[in-house]
Formats: C-alpha cells, sequence, structure tokens
C-alpha cells in the first residue's frame, strides 16, 4: 500500500520481495556508519516483518522508499512510536542509500513524512534524534523545520552523544 508520494518518490509499506534491495542498504557501512550496527540478511528480514505489523492499523511505521524513475527501493523512512530519551515519542527516522545523498532526497523524504504525520494522521509532535556526527541527518532536519531541543547520551546507540529535533503540530502549521 502507498502510504505517499512525492515528485520524485513513493513511501509504501514493505513487502517480503524488499529483503534483496534493502539488505544491500542496510548492510553498506557508508550508508549506516552512524548506526549501531550493520544489519545481517536474517536482521533485515526481522526488520521487514516487524514494519509489516508496525503499519497494521496505525498507519504509522516504517515504509519502504522507491524512486519512481526506475522503481529502485533506495532507502528506509517513516513515523513511529517510540520511547526517545525515555520519553514516547512520534520519531521521524530516514535511511537512505548514500549513492543518492546530496541530492535532496533526505529533504524531500522526511518533508513528506512530516505532512503526513501533522496532515493526515493529525500527530500534536514529532521528533527526530541522531547522532551530534550525522551532520547530514541534522541539516535534514532544520531544511524541514525541526528545531534542536536538546542533546542527551543515547544508550541505545553506543552511548553516542545525540541531537533530538522537535516540531509542533501548532509550528508546522505556522510556517
Amino acid at each position: 500500500m502507498i502510504i505517499c508520494e512525492t515528485p520524485r518518490l513513493i513511501l509504501r509499506e514493505y513487502t517480503e520481495e524488499d529483503k534483496t534491495q534493502l539488505a544491500a542498504i542496510l548492510g553498506n557501512p557508508i550508508t549506516m556508519q552512524h548506526w549501531p550496527f550493520l544489519f545481517s540478511e536474517d536482521h533485515v528480514e526481522k526488520w521487514i516483518q516487524s514494519k509489516i505489523e508496525d503499519n497494521r492499523g496505525t498507519g504509522l511505521g516504517r515504509w519502504a522508499v522507491i524512486l519512481k524513475e526506475n522503481e529502485k527501493l533506495i532507502g528506509d523512512a517513516g513515523i513511529f512510536h517510540t520511547r526517545v530519551n525515555d520519553k514516547m515519542e512520534y520519531d521521524l527516522g530516514y535511511i537512505i542509500d548514500y549513492q543518492y545523498w546530496k541530492k535532496g532526497i533526505g529533504t524531500e523524504v522526511a518533508q513528506a513524512c512530516l505532512k503526513y504525520g501533522f496532515e493526515v494522521k493529525g500527530l500534536d509532535r514529532i521528533i527526530a534524534n541522531m547522532s551530534h556526527d550525522h551532520v547530514g541527518s541534522w541539516k535534514v532536519a532544520e531544511k524541514i523545520g525541526l528545531k534542536k531541543e536538546l542533546e542527551y547520551i543515547n544508550s541505545l546507540n553506543r552511548n553516542y552523544r545525540t541531537f533530538l529535533y522537535t516540531l509542533s503540530k501548532d509550528e508546522y502549521f505556522k510556517r
């Protein structure tokens, strides 16, 4: 099922057929340099299964990012309800294959997720968190209007210093 579209991208629910393409992305050390680990094939299979389950009934979760021009899976993005810094939040996440960095794809997909979260799902607040040294990720967050709220030590990501960016529904609609 398609969640949303942009001029260049389709965000859709995962299918079993996405495993090979997603494994190439989530197992790549360049793409995943800011994650605590590289994904094995088994981990990718479990990831896809959990994302399929997460989407059932909620309309929220992580989705396959498909490039329209060639129908290639180039990343993973979405909004999911999770614990961040000891608080339940709606977290915007995005992983884009490094071959598509610096082309505006991350910004395009993150903006589409924000729009979906606020305009379709009616969320009150969306956050994004990333390692302090993941410059590309926090620049995307800033481009789409999120503001850095705090820094914390992330026990889920190797105890790295982490930036937490936020945007409220009111701030979104005032832009």
